[in-house]
């Protein structure tokens, strides 16, 4: 079986609680993408031109400082899992890719929204890592019965 990493950033609760059901069901190592200072509801704002999640989201080459990182070594598969955040992936996960080396792994992204897509999300990170294996990915929002054959088979 492949070693499986859920590796994902929640700022409401809700993908935390996505990621911690599948690594649990299908016994998965979990990592949380922890910014150095937490999201407040104000910072996710997104209709406050002056939030720190919209001035975050306008420059792309920012990268909000995450508490820790881990040696990925031992995965072939790892698993990012975020909250959807003006229809691509917050820059945070950027800053967790760029943490890690994930060379030769393979890569799947799921999303939690309550009604964008992920297609958009995967595009982003493949042009922004060409050089990394994204597979397929996936939105969940609350059934995971298809988490293990997604991660697994697709």
């Amino acid at each position: 079986m492949n070693s499986v990493l859920i590796a994902y950033f929640s700022a409401s609760g809700v993908t935390k609680n996505i990621a911690e059901k599948i690594a649990h069901e299908n016994g998965y190592d979990l990592f949380e993408i922890e910014p150095v200072e937490p999201y407040t509801q104000a910072d996710l704002n997104y209709m406050d031109k002056n939030s720190r999640s919209t001035i975050e989201m306008n420059d792309k080459l920012f990268r909000p400082p995450i508490k820790n990182t881990m040696d990925v070594s031992e995965y072939e598969t790892v698993v990012i899992g975020f909250p959807v955040w003006w229809y691509t992936a917050p820059t945070i996960i950027n800053t967790f890719i760029e943490s890690v080396d994930l060379t030769g792994k393979t890569i799947k992204v799921f999303c939690t929204s309550g009604g964008t897509g992920i297609d958009g999300c995967v595009n982003d990170l493949q042009n922004a890592y060409p050089q990394l294996n994204f597979k397929k990915g996936i939105r969940f929002v609350g059934d995971v019965s298809k988490a293990k054959e997604w991660i697994e088979n697709e």
